[in-house]
């Protein structure tokens, strides 16, 4: 299996192969997961100080928040799943 990355916006990089969810931060049980994640020390924070507009979780149980919207995020996925398909053509 190649491992495929996904950039998450300012140069930050996560393997695509790893994620569990793209989600939006707003509602009560995402920010309860985000708390979670800081207090077993599996939250990154891949902001740079920014307003927090996707929360990906992946299977280890780290969280990483991210600046850029989950859409965004989404599409880069869909769009990095699509470029490695037509390379193994």
């Amino acid at each position: 299996m190649d491992i495929q990355l996904l950039n998450i916006g300012f140069g930050n990089i996560v393997s695509a192969n790893r994620i569990v969810a793209i989600v939006s931060p707003e509602s009560a049980p995402i920010k309860r997961i985000i708390t979670d994640a800081r207090d077993r020390a599996q939250l990154i924070d891949a902001t740079y100080g920014r307003r927090t507009r996707a929360v990906i979780v992946m299977d280890s149980s780290h969280v990483v928040l991210s600046a850029i919207q989950p859409e965004t995020v989404a599409h880069r996925f869909v769009l990095n799943k699509d470029a490695n398909h037509s390379h193994q053509s």
